[in-house]
């Protein structure tokens, strides 16, 4: 990336970082925000394919990104299967 990398640059790392690292699908990003010391993206990976498929299991990752866009670190955050019902606080 040259220069200090935009937010969809951001993105496109992080869902192309966890299908690397991982070596499975991303199912969605759920959040990306930017702090004093970079990046920091919520993603959702489908852990295990089921039938029916409300029971698939989705993993969520934390992912952490320098300012510059390269990937310091990721952890598994939280495991559920795709029914499970989840409180939502939304910023406004």
């Amino acid at each position: 990336m040259s220069g200090k990398p935009k937010i969809q640059e951001i993105l496109e790392s992080a869902n192309q970082a966890a299908e690397t690292m991982l070596k499975k699908k991303v199912e969605s990003v759920i959040s990306l925000n930017k702090d004093a010391e970079g990046w920091v993206a919520e993603i959702e990976i489908l852990e295990r394919k089921s039938v029916p498929d409300t029971q698939d299991i989705i993993g969520r990752y934390e992912m952490r990104f320098d300012l510059d866009g390269e990937l310091l670190g990721y952890k598994r955050i939280m495991l559920r299967r795709r029914s499970d019902m989840e409180m939502i606080e939304e910023e406004v």
